[in-house]
């Protein structure tokens, strides 16, 4: 090789295995943080996982069924599933339960999408802001676990999930109701004793 391209090759060789090295602390870091979301969940490792398999092939299916007529949200916890969002009509409303029941593991479906005109952008954010807030409360709390709980926030109505026993679900509901902007709080809890 003439001593130009040899160095060109070698530049070129530390450049990709710089890549290689990025893509790997991603993939350590990213597995770390998933790896401590999962020790610290309710659920085992195997439905926390199914539970992300459950939400991205219910959403791809039915994104590709509805499209964009509809803005349809899909929340797994322990194989229990909330949809929220907004649908055109009840037809489109009913296929989105339908797909979602044709996932495999699915257990039950909580359909709490509305029929309706889709929400706008800042209406999103707003959710998203409620969220972060409910979520701050949770943090601050020390009487349960804020990880015990999910918050997903739809048009100001805040859905909470999560494993809980009665005095958790109570301390969580009454955070959320009691937090600025909250129009409903809907509780889809699965209990414990």
């Amino acid at each position: 090789m003439a001593p130009f391209s040899k160095a060109l090759f070698q530049t070129l060789l530390i450049a990709a295995m710089g890549i290689q090295l990025t893509g790997c602390f991603t993939a350590v870091v990213g597995g770390a943080a998933a790896g401590a979301s999962i020790a610290t969940d309710n659920r085992t490792s195997g439905i926390y996982i199914e539970d992300e398999n459950i939400e991205i092939k219910a959403s791809q299916q039915i994104r590709k069924s509805l499209g964009e007529e509809a803005h349809v949200n899909v929340t797994s916890y322990n194989l229990s599933v909330l949809l929220t969002g907004e649908a055109p009509n009840e037809a489109a409303k009913a296929e989105a339960e339908r797909i979602t029941q044709s996932v495999e593991s699915v257990k039950n479906i909580t359909n709490e999408i509305v029929v309706g005109p889709k929400t706008s952008i800042s209406d999103r954010a707003n959710d998203t802001y409620i969220t972060s807030k409910v979520k701050a409360k949770f943090l601050a709390e020390k009487n349960f676990s804020a990880n015990d709980v999910k918050i997903v926030t739809e048009a100001s109505v805040v859905y909470l999930m999560g494993i809980v026993k009665q005095r958790e679900a109570d301390i969580a509901t009454e955070i959320a109701r009691t937090t600025d902007g909250v129009a409903k709080v809907v509780k889809v809890f699965e209990y414990q004793n």
